[in-house]
C-alpha cells in the first residue's frame, strides 16, 4: 500500500513497503527541469544535478563515491524537461545512511568554482557524445523544430555559450527559484521500518526558501509548429525521425495513445517492424514512442537506414500510417497490444527502484496514484473504436521532421 505525509513546509514523503525485497531505494524528486529554465540558463537544471555530486562542506566528491561504495549503494540521477531526480538503492540496513549522504548533497553542496570549472568540460563533453550519436542527436534536433524558441524544445544539457557563464551565484539563484520544499517529494520503496520515514522529516522537513518569487517562465502550453531540418554530417546511416502532437501525461485518452504506439511500432510485432525491417529490409532500427509532459506531447516515429533507402523509408512509414487511417486496427492487434502493455507494466512493478520511480513521478507530476488493479483496468477497457480514433486526431496534423545524413545524401532530399 502506498502512503503519503505531507511535511509542514510542503515537501511530500509517498513510501511503500515491499517486506519480501531486501533492498530500499530512496530518491529526492524536484519540479525543476530544462523546461523551467530561462534563456541564459539552458542546461542549468543538468548542471545543478552533476554538481550535487562534487562534493559538499564535508565531503569531496572521492568522499561520497567511497561512502556509497562501502554501503554497496547504486547512486544516480537525471535531468528531464519537468523534473530531476537524485536516487539510490541499498540494503535494507544502509537506508538510514543512504539518506543522510543523499540529503548532505542536497543541502549543503559547496558548488567550489574549480569544481564547476570541471564540470563545464564534462558537459561540454557529453554534448559532443550526443552529437556524435545521430539517433540521439536527429530527436534532439526534432525537437527544436517542434517548439523553437521555447523552454522545453532546447536541449536538456543547455550549449557552450550558456554552460560557459555558470557559476555558484547561478546555481544558487536557480535552485531558489526551482528547489523549494512544495517543489520536492521523497520516494521510497521496499523492506524498511518507519524510523527512515522519521529520518526523512527531520532532514527534509523543516527546511524553508525565501518568499516564492513570480515565475519568470509563464505556465502555458507550448505551442507545436511542423516544420523540417536537415543536417549533414559525414556517418554511414542516414536518420529520419518525425514528430506529431501528442498528449498531455494528464491526458484521459493516454491509454489508447500508448496502445497505438504499440502497435504502430513499440514492439517486434508492430506493423512499423514488420513491414520495414522485416517484409522489406529497410532498417535495422524502427520504432515509434511518445513523451507526454505536463503542458505537452509528442508522438514520434524514428527510423535509421541506408542513404539510399531514406526516400523508400519515409515512404514506407507514411504507407503504415495510412494503411491504420484507411483500415484501422485489428482486435487481436488490441489484444496483443494490451498484454504487452500490462506485461511490461506489472513485470517492471517487481524491484524497488521501479517502485520507487513510479511513485516519485506519480506524486510529482499527477498528484495521484492509481492501484495496479486500476491501471489495468484502464488498459483493458481501451476499445479498437479509441485507437482509431487516436491514430486520426495524431496522424491528420502537421508534422515535423529531423533528418541526419551523409552530405551527397541530403543534396537529394525530396521527402
Amino acid at each position: 500500500m502506498i502512503e503519503q505525509y505531507i511535511c509542514p513546509n510542503g515537501v511530500r514523503i509517498v513510501h511503500e513497503k515491499m517486506p519480501y525485497v531486501r533492498s530500499v531505494a530512496l530518491g529526492i524528486w524536484v519540479g525543476a527541469g530544462s523546461g523551467d529554465e530561462q534563456e541564459s540558463e539552458a542546461g542549468i537544471a543538468h548542471f545543478i544535478e552533476h554538481m550535487l555530486f562534487k562534493g559538499t562542506a564535508t565531503r569531496s566528491a572521492r568522499t561520497i563515491a567511497e561512502e556509497f561504495d562501502r554501503i554497496g549503494g547504486d547512486v544516480n540521477a537525471f535531468t528531464s524537461k519537468e523534473m530531476t531526480c537524485y536516487y539510490t538503492t541499498v540494503l535494507g540496513h544502509h537506508a538510514p545512511r543512504a539518506l543522510t549522504i543523499l540529503a548532505d548533497m542536497f543541502f549543503n553542496s559547496a558548488f567550489d568554482e574549480a569544481e564547476i570549472a570541471k564540470e563545464k568540460s564534462i558537459v561540454l563533453d557529453e554534448i559532443a557524445a550526443v552529437e556524435d550519436t545521430p539517433d540521439d542527436d536527429v530527436d534532439e534536433r526534432l525537437w527544436g523544430v517542434m517548439y523553437p524558441d521555447q523552454a522545453i524544445g532546447k536541449p536538456v544539457l543547455g550549449n557552450e555559450q550558456t554552460i560557459n557563464t555558470f557559476n555558484k551565484q547561478m546555481i544558487e539563484q536557480f535552485m531558489e527559484r526551482m528547489y523549494r520544499p512544495e517543489q520536492i517529494v521523497i520516494s521510497i520503496a521496499g523492506n524498511y521500518d518507519d524510523r527512515l520515514i522519521q529520518l526523512i522529516k527531520v532532514q527534509f522537513g523543516s527546511f524553508k526558501r525565501q518568499a516564492k518569487v513570480e515565475q519568470p517562465i509563464a505556465v502555458q502550453a507550448p505551442e507545436f509548429h511542423a516544420g523540417m531540418t536537415v543536417k549533414a554530417k559525414d556517418i554511414e546511416q542516414a536518420h529520419i525521425c518525425i514528430g506529431y502532437p501528442g498528449l498531455t501525461v494528464k491526458d484521459e485518452r493516454i491509454h489508447d495513445l500508448i496502445i497505438l504506439d504499440s502497435i504502430l511500432g513499440g514492439t517486434m510485432s508492430s506493423r512499423l517492424f514488420q513491414e520495414v525491417r522485416e517484409e522489406r529490409g529497410l532498417a535495422y532500427s524502427i520504432c515509434s514512442y511518445y513523451s507526454a509532459y505536463n503542458t505537452t506531447g509528442v508522438f514520434a516515429i524514428y527510423g535509421g537506414t541506408a542513404p539510399e533507402n531514406l526516400g523508400e523509408l519515409s515512404d514506407t512509414i507514411d504507407e503504415v500510417i495510412q494503411s491504420i487511417l484507411r483500415e484501422g486496427i485489428t482486435e487481436n492487434e488490441l489484444h496483443n497490444a494490451k498484454e504487452q502493455l500490462k506485461g511490461g507494466f506489472l513485470l517492471g512493478l517487481e524491484s524497488s527502484e521501479s517502485r520507487m520511480h513510479r511513485n516519485g513521478k506519480n506524486e510529482l507530476i499527477l498528484q495521484e496514484h492509481k492501484t495496479i488493479d486500476e491501471v489495468v483496468a484502464l488498459i483493458d477497457n481501451v476499445q479498437v473504436a479509441n485507437v482509431y480514433r487516436m491514430a486520426n486526431d495524431i496522424f491528420t496534423q502537421q508534422r515535423a521532421t529531423s533528418i541526419i545524413a551523409p552530405e551527397n545524401t541530403v543534396n537529394t532530399i525530396e521527402i
